[in-house]
């Protein structure tokens, strides 16, 4: 598919091309509720620890503020592209949600070729909050209230 831009004050028409992997389309979905929410320790060790096993350093994990991606194994493709890596699953969250440096994890899911590789919607969340030491249970749903969003609202008068 090519994409023509509009040239702005006679400036040199750009094409611009999409690349076909760009995009993964979920085979399955699962909706996490209530979303679980990730204090802002829990989300910095989170982001850190996908970056340390991260596809670039030779890991799985892909972290981006909009949450982090599972891939079958790390990017060998030109200029750090996914070359022959498959996206397996993502587990998206709301980064500064509910208040700054925290995040809302509000879904789980898994690409055709996650389904094909044995992946489940449960096992991709448990895999990226195990690089922390976090999981989905227990604990992780009973932590703390975060802080409210506007601390002087809640004030009388």
């Amino acid at each position: 598919m090519s994409v023509s831009a509009l040239p702005l004050a006679s400036q040199p028409t750009a094409h611009v091309r999409l690349i076909d992997t760009a995009v993964s389309v979920p085979a399955l979905i699962s909706h996490i509720r209530p979303a679980l929410v990730l204090s802002e320790s829990d989300t910095r060790r989170l982001i850190e620890a996908a970056d340390a096993h991260g596809v670039r350093a030779g890991g799985l994990f892909l972290a981006s503020p909009l949450g982090i991606q599972l891939w079958n194994g790390p990017f060998d493709g030109p200029d750090g592209t996914p070359g022959n890596a498959v996206h397996l699953g993502s587990v998206d969250w709301s980064y500064d949600t509910p208040v700054k440096h925290y995040a809302t994890v509000y879904r789980s899911f898994v690409t055709s070729a996650g389904v094909n590789a044995g992946e489940t919607t449960a096992s991709v969340l448990a895999r990226v909050l195990a690089l922390s030491g976090l999981n989905a249970g227990g604990e992780r749903v009973t932590v703390p209230i975060p802080p409210p969003r506007d601390p002087f609202r809640s004030r009388a008068g």
